[in-house]
Order: C-alpha cells, then structure tokens, then sequence
C-alpha cells in the first residue's frame, strides 16, 4: 500500500467527517442506552484516520432523544467515546427526508429505475431542511484550518450550504453511488439546485470516470459550466472533479482465513457441500442488486446443462434492506417465491440448487463463504462500485476462485480480467457461468493475480489518503490570473482616480460585458437599467463613452442610438459619433467574399441543429449557444479547420468567440477602432476599457500604460490589468463611478 499520511493527513485542523448515519448506532434497551460502532467498509476505513489527525464525526446517531438530558447524556457519550457529534433529527422530518427524497428519489432514478422514482415537494423541502441543520451544525464547529469531508447523496446540498455559511472552508465530496446520465438526471425538477450544491465543494469524488463524465456532461448542458482537465470555475474558484475507487482491507481480508472462527465456519460449509461446486452472491435485498434476474439465469443454466445439476449449488446471501418499503416488501415476495420454485422444480434427494440466507452476516461469518465458494457471481443491474466482488478475490490467499462480474458495476472499470456480463443478458450469464465452473486453475491465477494486485495498492486507507491529498491540493489551487481582481482598494482607487479626473474615455464591450450572454443573440436587448446608466455617463461633460461591440450596426443603433454615446460595430468595421451618421471605417471597405463564404458556413447550421448564421455586413457569424454543447463544440472545431483551408493567402481571418465563429477581415479589430479616440485632439486623464472576450484583448493592448483594463469572465489569461468575474459587476462598477461625482 505504501506509506500513508504525510501530505492527506498531516495537515493542521480537524477533519471533519459528515454523512447521513454517525458509524455508531444508539438504541434504547431495559438496561439503558445501547452504542453500537459499525463495524467493517467505510467506517472502519475512515475510523482508522483518526490515529494521523484529530477528526469528528458528524450524522444522525439512528434516534431522537426523549429529553434533553438524553441528548446531552447521547451526545456527551458519542464525543468522548467515538469521536462522533450527533446531529438530531425529528422522525417527523427524518422520513420524507430520507425515506422519501433520499431513499425514493434520489436512488433508484441515480441507479437507472426511473419507474420506482418518485418526485414530492413535501420530500423536496424535507432534504432541503436537513441538509440546512446539518450545515448549521457544521457553522458552528468549523475554524479555518478544519476541513469537511461530505459524504454521498443524502447531503447533496450540503456543501454549497457550508460554502455560503463559511467562504473559506476546505470542503470535499464524496458519492458512493452511481452519477447517472444527463437524460435521465435532467427529469429530476431540483437537477439545477442539486448541481449547485455539489459545486460549494473544493473536490467532488466519484468511483468511476463514467460517473464523473456524467457528472461534467449535466453541468454542461444544465448549467452551461465546461471543464477543463478535471476542473470547472465556478466563479473564481477551481472545482475539481476526480475518480477515486473504493477499496477494501486486503491484510484484514487475506488473513481472515487464520481466524479460528472462520476455520469453524469453512469446515461446517465444507461439510455440507458434499464434493458440489458452489456459486456464491452477496447482495442487500434491493431492486438494484439483479437479485431475481440472477435467480431466473441460474435456473437456465440448470434447464440448459442439466448434466450440471446435482453438481453444484448457488449459496444466496440476501442481506435485509428498507424492510417497510412496499417495493422492498414485494421484491422479497417475488425472491422468495422464485427460490422456492426453482428448488421445488429442481431438487434431488441430498442436493438443494439454492442455498438461501436473508440475514446479515459478520466479517467472521461472511469469509468462510467467500473461502468456500468456486466462483463469486456478482451481477448488480447498477451499483456504484460493489465491493463484494473485491472482498472475494481478496479473502482467498491462494488466488483460486472465479469473479463473475455486472459490466454495469463500477468495479467492473477496475477489475477488467474478471468475466464481464450484461446482467440482463440470461444466455451471457449461462455461458460464462459454465465457464467459471470449467475454468482450469491456472487460469484462475492468471486473471487474478494482476486484480488482486490492484486491490493491493488500492486500499480502503489508499482510498482515503488520496482524496484528502488531492483536497489539500485542490484547496490551494487559485486561478493564474495575470490580472487581479477588481475588488476592496483596487476599486476604490479606480473610482477615485474616476473622481479626480478632468477628461475621461470610458470604452465598453457590450455582450457578455453589459449584459449576460443569452440562448440567441437578438434576445440580449439592454434593459431600462441600463440604458439610463449609459445616458447618465454620457450626459457628464466630463465622459466620452464609447460600447464597442462586435454586433451590427443596425442592432446597436436601434437599441443603443439614443444613450447620447459614441458607438462601434462590427468589431471596428462601422463607427458612429454620438451626434453624427454610420461610416465604414478604411479596414472595413466591402468585398464579395461573403458569397464564396456563406454557403460553407451555412453548411454547418444545417448540421448543427440550434446554430444559425448572422450576417454584420462587414462579418459572418455562426453561432452554437443553442446548439447541444458537445456536438456545437465538434461542428465549431471542424467548422475552423475547413474555413482555414479556404481563407488561407487571404486578407480574412477566423476568428473564435463565445459560442460563436466570426469571419472578418484580418485588419480589422477592436483596437485600431480604438485609436480614433484614443490619438483624438486632448490627452483623456483617465481611461477605462472592459470587455469579456477574446476579441477585446487587441483594445486592452491598444490602451495607454496608465489606461485601466478589465477582463470580464473566467477567462484567466489576459492583456487587462484587472478582471472581474460577471456583467453584474460591471454594472455596478458603472454605478459607482456615478455615485463619486
């Protein structure tokens, strides 16, 4: 496994661990109060950290106090014993919570049963209110070095919460179930609230890349937010979304079979076999696992090779889950009735084909069946990871044994040498099941060996090392901007230096800089706000204001020709004075290339659904905003290569935007329109250009030394000295320039 520690944690602080259940269940007895630490999986893994780092635990402890001396008697007895905090829920709350948004909700939509999910506003603000209590709660105990590791789908809104409480907080997240594709995640009603928790966190875990492709591809499409090499800004801060599969404990594992219990147990097992092969799966009793279609391709297998039958059996271990749900009751209807059909069927004297256990076993009496069993056959129509099939190659110490693994588990990307079925497919599972029984040994150790290794250097302790060093790492990362934020006294100076001037030019991009970017470009007409903003700085004696904008002249003559300001279209091609007539400027003569031009580029709307093609007269734009973003991405890729192939030896140039492909003349740009009032008659004491895409770099570079430039956006590199983050801010910027007069 290597050296733990160091770097994941060593750090100062506590590690504050949060999840919907403490790993310590309180019950009430005759004798008393009942503490029951979980035993095994997560909680022990997580546990084990508190021998390198202060940590507390913070959940629902599994009651609600009678009193308050009870809570505090449970709270007292939690802290100083295991390190937990409880959190009390009343069961009033904690039911449409849990069993309703949680349990049927979240689940089985997150696991690809859209049929069993249901969606309830009552749950939907029950999971909004505990997911607050629990933020409250976690206020009031974190100081700035601390950081919180958030675990799984009950809390999803809980780290945007901590976010908005604490700013600084170092926050992880961690789902230990599927993330499921963009359509079905898009029918969930709160799809933007849940993504807007999440991204409140500095790292977001998943088990498999799959799951965090998914993850990318709904921030993507539904909240338009890109990532770029496993991070998305969210404003100004990094989000980084990683893979981390869960492990088990190997040296508890592989030494297990030394325990005199499990040598008890494998030897009464043994006993009962009586020379058969044995099979073996371990679920919890839920629709997820696969349990009945692997029941009905068990039963197959037996119609199929009936020379098979007397010669093996299949050992179920149904552990017992969400005992009062009625989909959970009829699902242990339909098991139950299944089993005793196919051995009513099936059975010889002697020999029973299903073994059935409903019942939870201990580590003690779980092993010997893992030590027992020929092959594991683990096929989970959807899981998140599904650590059985790990802890099976893991308890045998001779390497034998074969792994009979769902494609549709996420341990199935990590153990690749197992054989893989659709667990839908009865004829697949048929055919690979004998395989596994026929299997000669040394094949066994060939494809197990290279597995087990993994597992080896991927621990449960390697799991959780590695998520808390990418977290400190991901905490310390900041964007590189070359620009700073305009923010606190850089803003205060800007606006002083805006107070003390005499003579001032004020040059201002209009998309995305004046107002937000919208689905089509004809829909981002200025508002009332701002129209007098703009007439207001014109109206100073003082100002020169000037939008220059890559639109067409018409547009922003129509919406902007009466603010009394100077105006700029087609990225410096026309020009307008306040007081005076549209005119070409010299660099932007008209040509006939538009024809040649156009019916390539129209090419690309036809194949793009959403795209369309503007034309500016001394420009072609295609535009992708409302085109499906991977498939604009791809078109607007290929679109640059081909218009590249015919433009070149050209005067033309191409040019990328935001959401847009531009065609212009290459001589054209924003900041030679610059220089006619930039080299004008005076000399401007105070100069201001802000402006949000690639094109307003040329401005910035085009300003005088002393000129004030910012970038808008998240963009980091830049020509401008500062940057602010969204057209709100620009506006409010605006704002108080006004109000220093």
């Amino acid at each position: 496994m290597g050296q733990r520690g160091s770097q994941a944690t060593s750090s100062r602080g506590r590690l504050i661990i949060v999840s919907n259940r403490l790993p310590v269940s309180v019950e009430r007895r005759e004798n008393g109060l009942s503490f029951q630490p979980s035993v095994g999986g997560l909680a022990t893994s997580l546990n084990a950290l508190r021998d390198e780092t202060e940590m507390l635990w913070l959940g629902w402890p599994g009651i609600t106090p009678n009193s308050a001396e009870e809570a505090a008697e449970i709270g007292r007895r939690l802290e100083q014993d295991y390190g937990c905090l409880p959190l009390f829920l009343d069961e009033a709350l904690f039911e449409p919570y849990y069993t309703g948004f949680s349990n049927g909700c979240l689940w089985p939509l997150f696991h690809y049963f859209m049929q069993y999910a249901h969606y309830d506003w009552d749950e939907w603000r029950a999971y909004e209110q505990v997911n607050l209590h629990f933020a409250e709660r976690l206020s009031e105990l974190l100081t700035p070095d601390d950081r919180v590791w958030i675990h799984d789908y009950h809390l999803m809104l809980l780290p945007a919460l901590v976010r908005q409480a604490v700013p600084h907080s170092t926050i992880g997240f961690f789902l230990h179930i599927p993330f499921p594709s963009y359509e079905l995640f898009r029918t969930l009603p709160w799809r933007e609230e849940l993504l807007e928790g999440l991204l409140g966190a500095d790292l977001i875990g998943f088990h498999s890349f799959s799951y965090a492709r998914h993850f990318n591809s709904s921030l993507l499409r539904i909240l338009g937010l890109e990532s770029e090499f496993g991070r998305v800004l969210v404003g100004e801060r990094p989000v980084k979304v990683d893979t981390f599969p869960l492990g088990v404990d190997v040296d508890r594992l592989g030494s297990a079979h030394q325990l005199p219990q499990v040598q008890v147990g494998l030897d009464e097992l043994e006993a009962q076999r009586g020379g058969r092969k044995i099979v073996l799966s371990v679920d919890r009793l839920d629709f997820t696992k696969g349990i009945v279609e692997r029941l009905r391709a068990f039963s197959r297998f037996l119609d199929d090779h009936p020379d098979w039958r007397g010669r093996v059996s299949l050992v179920s271990i149904c552990v017992p889950s969400r005992e009062s749900v009625p989909e959970y009751q009829s699902l242990k209807r339909q098991v139950d009735e299944l089993i005793g059909r196919i051995n009513g069927r099936f059975s010889q004297p002697g020999w029973t084909p299903i073994w059935y256990l409903y019942r939870q076993l201990p580590f003690e009496g779980l092993v010997p069946f893992y030590l027992l069993a020929d092959v594991a056959l683990v096929t989970p129509l959807r899981d998140g990871m599904n650590l059985v099939a790990k802890e099976y190659l893991a308890a045998r110490p001779d390497g034998t044994g074969v792994l009979v693994l769902s494609e549709t588990a996420g341990s199935a990307e990590e153990l690749g040498e197992a054989l893989i079925v659709n667990p839908h497919d009865q004829p697949e599972i048929v055919e690979k099941l004998l395989q596994a029984l026929t299997m000669p040994e040394d094949e066994q150790l060939r494809r197990n060996k290279p597995m087990r290794a993994r597992l080896e250097r991927y621990t449960t302790a390697r799991w959780a090392d590695d998520f808390l060093m990418q977290l400190s790492a991901a905490r310390q990362a900041r964007p590189t901007y070359r620009t700073r934020s305009l923010t606190g006294d850089r803003r205060q100076r800007v606006i002083d230096a805006y107070r003390q001037s005499g003579r001032r030019l004020l040059m201002l991009d209009y998309d995305g800089t004046l107002v937000g970017f919208r689905s089509r470009a004809d829909s981002a007409e200025p508002d009332e706000e701002l129209l007098q903003l703009l007439k207001q700085l014109a109206g100073d004696p003082k100002n020169k204001v000037v939008v220059i904008s890559g639109r067409d002249h018409g547009t922003l003559d129509r919406w902007l020709g009466a603010t009394g300001i100077d105006l700029v279209a087609e990225h410096g091609a026309r020009v307008r004075q306040a007081d005076g007539n549209w005119r070409l400027t010299e660099d932007g003569t008209h040509s006939r290339w538009q024809d040649e031009i156009r019916p390539v580029m129209e090419v690309y709307v036809d194949r793009t659904p959403g795209a369309y093609l503007e034309d500016k007269g001394s420009s072609l734009v295609w535009h992708y905003r409302q085109a499906e973003p991977e498939l604009g991405s791809l078109r607007a890729k290929e679109l640059i290569e081909t218009l590249e192939a015919y433009l070149m030896n050209t005067p033309l140039h191409v040019m990328q935007g935001n959401k847009v492909i531009e065609v212009k003349q290459s001589n054209v740009n924003k900041g030679r329109a610059a220089q006619r009032w930039l080299s004008g008659d005076g000399q401007h004491d105070f100069t201001l250009a802000i402006g949000d895409d690639v094109t307003d770099e040329d401005l910035f570079e085009a300003m005088p030394d002393d000129g004030i430039t910012v970038k808008v956006g998240r963009a980091p590199q830049s020509a401008a000295r500062y940057h602010l983050v969204e057209a709100s801010q620009v506006r409010e910027l605006l704002r108080a320039l006004l109000a220093a007069e």
